[in-house]
């Protein structure tokens, strides 16, 4: 899948469209017990498969802030800027983690624009609604709000 090379100043237009959707990555086990790791984040449900196997879930599953912390990856690996010198994540109005991610499964983002705006220091804000869904599911595994600013 090739990314979607987009001019931000011509992005203003697409306000309430899908504008782009990722390739699938991968969720394996080791990247859960790197999360683990990094953020001191140990619950048996993400890093303990033997217990995990009797969970609800049948097996170990990723910390919705790993799901979460992908939004980067996923962003990068679906859009080009050509006219813009840098981008800054701005924040999140709102998460949910709606589904679980089983270790193994692959998962992807759906990209829809729901603002932009003009900065008055020449830059743009894009407020994006980001869906992101695991290969095989019926339903979203988190949903998310995310906010950008990009300049020139």
């Amino acid at each position: 899948m090739t990314k979607t090379a987009l001019r931000l100043r011509e992005l203003e237009s697409r306000v309430g469209e899908e504008v782009g959707v990722s390739p699938w990555v991968e969720m394996p086990q080791e990247r859960i017990d790197l999360f683990a790791r990094a953020t001191e984040d140990f619950q048996w449900i993400h890093v303990d498969p033997e217990r995990a196997k009797s969970s609800p879930f049948g097996g170990t599953i990723a910390h919705g802030f790993l799901t979460l912390s992908m939004l980067p990856k996923l962003v990068e690996s679906t859009f080009e800027f050509s006219d813009r010198k840098m981008g800054v994540n701005y924040g999140l109005n709102r998460v949910r983690f709606t589904a679980p991610v089983p270790a193994g499964s692959r998962i992807r983002g759906r990209f829809r624009l729901a603002k932009y705006e003009r900065l008055p220091d020449g830059g743009v804000q894009t407020t994006w609604n980001v869906t992101v869904e695991r290969e095989g599911g019926d339903k979203p595994v988190m949903v998310a709000e995310a906010i950008s600013r990009h300049y020139f």
